[in-house]
């Protein structure tokens, strides 16, 4: 179920622990991907949050808000970049994107396998996702406080599993949020010590929400091929009766 997009613009832009979640995921994000110089990046779902920082030095950025949720100009006193589409066709050519994040999209949707399918088509070569999931073991599936507390929450083994079913190769793997899904004052306070906390003892601790970078896995062609022949070293140097040789 995908929450309206005037419900998600409120929580991460008008409300202190969304700017707090912003912030965090935003952080966590740039140390996977510190810059996207000259590339084309795309957000689905509700990224617009992550996505500020590449402006200024990607090729292209692209925000895709799926028909179910709705759609906003984004980014605000800038030329718009958000763009309605069908969750499961998006307006952009194949094999164009080179650096995909996901979020409030894939738990959101009826159709995740198609989700994915498309998240594969639009990739180039060597591209990478990023997927943001609610953390089935976190307290922020947990509350419907948070966009988080909506849809399909995952365990890291369940998105692996599914990334890998559609030609995904997961590469990193981070959890975000471990502060409570609250905004009383002591929790906002402390929410940096307890991300600091729960990097360190992330064993031990959930965190709210999964983040896994994924690269796309370009299958080798399979079967025999063609065959080729080439002309022998010998042949090269005038000898007749040397022949071609197959490889």
């Amino acid at each position: 179920m995908h929450l309206d997009v005037q419900d998600l613009r409120n929580f991460y832009y008008r409300n202190a622990l969304g700017r707090e979640a912003q912030k965090v995921l935003r952080g966590q994000m740039l140390r996977l991907w510190p810059e996207a110089q000259g590339q084309m990046v795309a957000g689905f779902g509700f990224a617009v949050p992550l996505l500020r920082p590449y402006l200024a030095n990607a090729r292209r950025v692209v925000a895709l808000m799926p028909g179910p949720q709705g759609v906003m100009p984004w980014p605000p006193g800038m030329a718009n970049v958000s763009v309605l589409c069908d969750e499961t066709l998006w307006p952009i050519e194949t094999g164009h994107v080179d650096k995909l994040v996901v979020m409030h999209g894939l738990e959101a949707s009826e159709q995740p396998t198609a989700v994915l399918d498309e998240c594969f088509r639009v990739l180039g070569p060597g591209g990478k996702a990023l997927f943001i999931v609610p953390n089935r073991a976190g307290l922020w599936s947990r509350s419907d406080e948070t966009p988080f507390g909506y849809g399909r929450p995952y365990t890291s083994r369940q998105l692996e599993t599914q990334l890998k079913k559609h030609n995904f190769m997961p590469e990193q793997q981070v959890t975000a949020l471990y502060q409570p899904p609250s905004r009383r004052r002591f929790w906002m306070k402390t929410a940096p010590m307890w991300e600091r906390l729960g990097h360190s003892v992330s064993a031990l601790m959930s965190g709210g929400v999964l983040m896994i970078e994924a690269s796309k896995r370009v299958q080798a062609p399979s079967g025999p091929g063609e065959r080729v022949r080439v002309p022998s070293p010998l042949a090269v140097l005038g000898n007749a009766e040397a022949k071609p040789k197959p490889i």
